[in-house]
């Protein structure tokens, strides 16, 4: 008797289905190029996969066939973009796997050797990564402002004090159709960051504070100085 393979069986419904899907690199690659949050050309990602037009067609219809990307067509033009920020956390939750999984043969690189900017301030889809982020939630629990009940958050009255002094209301951010705070495992740091519609909004009013900002190297994240200095003190305080 043999292991079915399909996804008919209730036991592991869409597992192989999504496996299948990631396990091309021309595909994988692409994602990672979107893990910016941005919506990008097709003719961009067939670039960035090095495939030839026509297989970079074939493998973007199975993604978004499949869920993974969403398309978006502007005028003549199409453009595609990471379907959701629960797929952009899985992406993200699985980079954090091969690092720990892969034989030592094919082992990525170590985080020690991935670029410092990378490392330090990054976005992960709309949300902000690396190893400040972590410090920064590691904080946030710390004191309080957070309780965390298994990969779920919460505010607590004195985390909400502290948003809205950030410029966040937390119940808009409760309305979204989207958790509203979870935890996503840091690839580079190998410790989780602070995503959901929380993350997303934080990430947000610190740009627009001024204390973060993106640059022309896709995912790294710019600390200015007003904004290491914000939060230095609040990871001392």
């Amino acid at each position: 008797m043999t292991t079915p393979l399909a996804d008919d069986h209730n036991h592991f419904p869409g597992l192989s289905r999504i496996g299948a899907l990631l396990a091309d690199p021309g595909r994988a690659a692409m994602l990672w190029a979107l893990m910016d949050g941005s919506a990008r050309p097709a003719g961009e990602l067939t670039m960035i996969a090095g495939l030839s037009p026509s297989a970079a067609s074939a493998h973007l219809a199975r993604l978004t066939d499949g869920g993974l990307l969403a398309l978006e067509v502007r005028g003549r033009h199409r453009y595609f973009r990471i379907a959701s920020a629960e797929i952009a956390a899985s992406i993200e939750a699985l980079a954090n796997v091969a690092q720990v999984s892969a034989p030592q043969r094919a082992a990525p690189r170590p985080a020690r050797t991935v670029p410092l900017e990378m490392r330090y301030a990054r976005t992960c889809y709309d949300h902000m990564a690396g190893e400040l982020s972590v410090r920064l939630y590691e904080r946030m629990l710390e004191q309080g402002l957070l309780t965390l009940h298994g990969a779920s958050l919460d505010a607590t009255a004195q985390g909400a004090e502290r948003f809205a002094a950030w410029g966040i209301d937390l119940s808009t951010q409760h309305s979204r159709r989207r958790r509203f705070a979870c935890t996503c495992p840091d690839w580079s740091v190998r410790r989780p960051h602070l995503g959901g519609a929380l993350g997303a909004a934080l990430l947000e009013a610190w740009s627009a504070h001024g204390w973060v900002e993106r640059t022309q190297r896709p995912r790294v994240l710019r600390v200015t100085p007003a904004g290491q200095q914000q939060f230095d003190a609040f990871l001392a305080g």
